[in-house]
């Protein structure tokens, strides 16, 4: 049934929600919740291992330069506790929130992409 469809870059349809194998049908039923298969295709997404993956991109990327702020804003201004939690609070939640769900959208469809599994001993 893998033949009918063309190969979708991850790109285009991790990041959008979409189904890695038709690029119609919605990959997430929440936030971060996968559905049990796509509505289109009928592909079953058990295969789909994420992990922690997602969360660490974000980490690497996003947290870090709101650790940055937050470094600056106490050396350069000597900002009380409440300054440092109005404005690096909502710039932690801003940049760490939302790439969450098409990364792990991407993970997901390079899952499929690539065929990955699980390592099996020889």
């Amino acid at each position: 049934m893998d033949t009918e469809y063309p190969p979708l870059p991850p790109m285009q349809t991790g990041i959008k929600g979409r189904c890695p194998r038709c690029g119609q049908g919605h990959m997430f039923k929440g936030f971060l919740t996968l559905q049990p298969e796509c509505e289109v295709c009928g592909l079953n997404y058990s295969f789909a291992d994420p992990a922690d993956g997602p969360a660490f991109f974000v980490i690497c990327f996003a947290c870090i330069p709101s650790v940055l702020l937050g470094v600056w804003l106490e050396v350069a201004f000597s900002a009380p506790i409440w300054v440092q939690l109005l404005v690096t609070g909502p710039f932690m939640l801003a940049t760490c929130i939302p790439p969450l769900r098409p990364l792990k959208g991407w993970l997901v469809a390079s899952q499929y992409f690539y065929k990955a599994e699980e390592g099996k001993l020889a």
